[in-house]
């Protein structure tokens, strides 16, 4: 298996969850926009907007290359002249406040066709935290690692934990997920059997999204909801800007700007010293962000 094998089974995989998220929402399309990047390779971002249930969703898929910089080398740990990488990158933005925000990446990266690693990652961040529905997501998780490695829900668990925090708030971003990066043969599973970990990740997203909405009972949001939901997308800008690898890896290696920041919410806000009210539903929620937790 080779990199452009690897590449041409992501654009496959991008396709496959945007098919899956239009037919879970049941009104918008994804529009395609195709991109080339000067110093080489390129991809497909593809966006949603103003649907029925996602007000903002991005795939994006992309397989770029060129010359390793200082600032990447920094960011990398690695030496190495030339690199390779690509992946499928994902985050939605429901339209109701009861409804969460899910995020994945899977990804592959090679210096001089030689040195290789996987990484990637989902993790789940609700408004409002419904332990069930948290326990659902991760129970998925276990189940899917489980299948490769015993030892990977328990460890990527853990590293997403430690990952999705928010250090300048103390304050988790939601409910975590699994997290991993570097993973390569000395994991004990092979190249193949690491992509298809990979692969049946992405194809487990739509699936455990469209779990999340199940059984949710919506009501026409209020306007302390709304408000809450802003102030929780503020969250996801501060970290994605602050602490993401993987936006930082973008900007470092000269992507693509619009593509790099598909991940923010249409609308955030920011409210100056905002503590919820004691006993609310906000509180208990950011009550939990602030705790360690269990979920299988």
């Amino acid at each position: 298996m080779n990199k452009t094998d690897i590449s041409a089974r992501f654009r496959e995989l991008q396709l496959h969850i945007c098919k899956a998220l239009e037919q879970l929402d049941g009104l918008a399309t994804f529009n395609e926009d195709a991109w080339d990047r000067p110093e080489g390779g390129g991809g497909h971002t593809r966006t949603l907007q103003g649907g029925q249930i996602l007000e903002k969703a991005g795939v994006a898929f992309s397989a770029v290359h060129g010359p390793v910089t200082a600032a990447m080398k920094q960011q990398l740990g690695h030496e190495g002249e030339r690199f390779f990488a690509t992946g499928v990158s994902i985050v939605l933005h429901p339209k109701h406040p009861r409804h969460p925000i899910m995020h994945m990446n899977v990804r592959y990266f090679e210096l001089e066709d030689s040195k290789y690693w996987f990484g990637g990652g989902i993790d789940l961040t609700p408004h409002y935290v419904d332990l069930d529905k948290a326990t659902s997501f991760h129970t998925s998780l276990k189940e899917l690692s489980d299948r490769y490695d015993t030892s990977f829900y328990p460890k990527f668990k853990e590293w997403a934990d430690r990952y999705f925090f928010l250090p300048h708030r103390a304050e988790s971003r939601g409910v975590g997920g699994i997290f991993f990066d570097q993973l390569d043969e000395s994991s004990g599973l092979t190249k193949e059997q690491l992509f298809s970990y990979c692969q049946d990740l992405g194809r487990l997203f739509p699936i455990v999204y469209s779990n999340q909405l199940e059984d949710v009972v919506l009501k026409e949001p209020t306007a302390e909801e709304l408000a809450w939901q802003a102030l929780r997308r503020g969250r996801y800008v501060e970290f994605n800007l602050l602490h993401d690898r993987g936006t930082k890896f973008g900007i470092y290696s000269g992507g693509r700007t619009e593509s790099i920041l598909m991940s923010m919410p249409p609308m955030a806000n920011w409210v100056y010293n905002q503590e919820p009210s004691e006993d609310s539903e906000e509180q208990k929620t950011l009550s939990f962000l602030r705790a360690v937790h269990q979920f299988c």
